[in-house]
């Protein structure tokens, strides 16, 4: 029997109680708040019934879709059994269990995981990590971190630091010092000024821009570099053919540690269980969240290389004095367990990188389409540029793209059945990141609504 909703009462509710993350709460002073009560497979409800394509796998989380009824029957079992226990100088089996399936996942040496709860948290851990770990072996001058033009790493004062996104980190300042950008692997935008007009040449340079910001700083300063494999804030940038072969080169060079953050690109999204190994590089560092449970429960982890952990393993003052309360927590490690099992009993990998291709072929149908600049991306992540010229590259100004996002197109996206993200943290796309259980009757439909939607759009500008 379907649950019946008193839509208008509970919409006052979530204004007047519910403060939605990265919201503008003004917004629903006299509109509905659009509330979600159902999922199965690929798709969403919401309160009055209607179905939608969750395009963002919800927040590039529900790898193996919605309504996994086994998933919270673990969670049900682990909570009658061993709700709750902190990792702090104590264990329990799940969360033994599940670190070391991390561990055989990863690359390298690889074998050390901290659980946190969250994305951000990973991302916190790994820049104290870093700092400790140089101070331990005689280099406390190393303390700077390196990341890229438009990124976003997280909300910790620290993880903030490290995102490149001027607007975000604003309102919060002063944030933690130490922390620089270079260019992103944007090749849609590449420099004019590169003679060689080659993905190769552009990947060349965009990583040698590392390896100059390291010299500027100073070497003995200099402690970490964190890249995502493909780059999400700015819409899927991914990297260019030898780019992370050449930071890996830097990184050894100058003894600064390679931090992977793949809290969106871990487990699936690509078409592998960690990105490094889709781009076929080794880093000191990964950080992971999202989809380790597919989101049936919250959880987080920092996997460390035996090298970075020595030091914490030897010595009895040489204690890492940081964790969380709720980091490897029972019944999340419990679901994290059962999702893995579902990633290798049904191929979930595999089905990304046998329809990858297929996907992005889709979804590059709209490239007929005059607002549609460029698509990218890789597996399960797509971005679409739009710009206002495309034989120039022209983009939108500031009040247009306001206009065309927030004005239009993340309300018509939704009216017409596909939840996804319309976003302008760097130039305007939409980006794309359904379930990794989608297949060719999901992409179709998703190109037809972003068909429909994108070409009214057109008219309206």
């Amino acid at each position: 029997m379907t649950q019946q909703y008193d839509n208008a009462a509970l919409s006052k509710s979530a204004y007047d109680h519910l403060w939605m993350h990265f919201t503008r709460m003004s917004s629903y002073e006299n509109a509905p708040v659009p509330t979600i009560v159902r999922g199965e497979g690929s798709y969403i409800w919401d309160t009055n019934g209607r179905k939608y394509i969750d395009g963002l796998a919800g927040l590039f989380v529900v790898q193996a879709g919605h309504g996994r009824t086994e998933l919270a029957e673990v969670a049900r079992k682990q909570a009658e059994q061993l709700a709750f226990f902190p990792v702090w100088s104590y264990a329990h089996p799940k969360a033994i269990e599940l670190a070391e399936r991390l561990a055989n996942y990863a690359p390298g040496d690889l074998n050390k995981v901290f659980f946190t709860t969250g994305g951000g948290e990973a991302v916190e851990s790994a820049w104290k990590l870093a700092k400790h770990y140089f101070k331990l072996t005689g280099k406390p001058t190393k303390h700077k971190v390196i990341s890229r033009a438009i990124a976003y790493h997280g909300t910790p004062q620290g993880a903030l630091s490290i995102t490149g996104l001027p607007d975000y980190k604003a309102p919060y300042e002063p944030l933690v010092p130490s922390t620089f950008r270079v260019p992103n692997t944007n090749q849609y935008r590449k420099p004019e000024f590169l003679a060689d007009d080659s993905p190769e040449a552009f990947g060349r340079w965009a990583a040698d821009q590392i390896e100059v910001a390291i010299l500027n700083e100073g070497a003995d300063t200099v402690a970490a570099v964190f890249l995502e494999p493909v780059q999400n804030a700015g819409g899927c940038f991914p990297p260019p053919p030898g780019y992370f072969q050449r930071v890996r080169e830097i990184c050894d060079q100058y003894d600064v540690l390679l931090v992977s953050d793949e809290v969106i690109c871990a487990f699936g999204r690509l078409g592998t269980m960690f990105a490094c190994d889709k781009f076929d590089y080794v880093p000191d560092i990964i950080t992971c969240a999202k989809g380790m449970t597919s989101g049936y429960s919250p959880i987080g982890a920092m996997i460390v290389s035996d090298r970075l952990a020595e030091p914490f393993y030897n010595g009895s003052d040489n204690v890492f004095m940081h964790g969380y309360t709720f980091g490897g927590h029972p019944v999340s490690s419990a679901v994290a367990l059962a999702n893995l099992d579902i990633f290798e009993r049904e191929g979930l990998n595999q089905h990304v990188l046998d329809n990858e291709s297929k996907f992005l072929a889709t979804l590059q149908k709209l490239q007929d389409l005059p607002i549609v600049g460029d698509v990218r991306g890789n597996g399960y992540f797509y971005g679409i540029e739009m710009v206002k010229d495309k034989g120039t590259k022209e983009t939108f100004n500031e009040d247009e793209a306001e206009r065309l996002l927030r004005g239009f197109l993340s309300t018509a996206l939704y009216d017409n059945g596909l939840y996804c993200r319309a976003d302008d943290r760097g130039d305007p796309v939409i980006q794309l990141s359904p379930p990794l259980v989608a297949d060719q009757g999901v992409f179709d439909e998703i190109e037809q609504i972003l068909r429909g939607v994108l070409t009214e759009a057109w008219t309206k500008l």
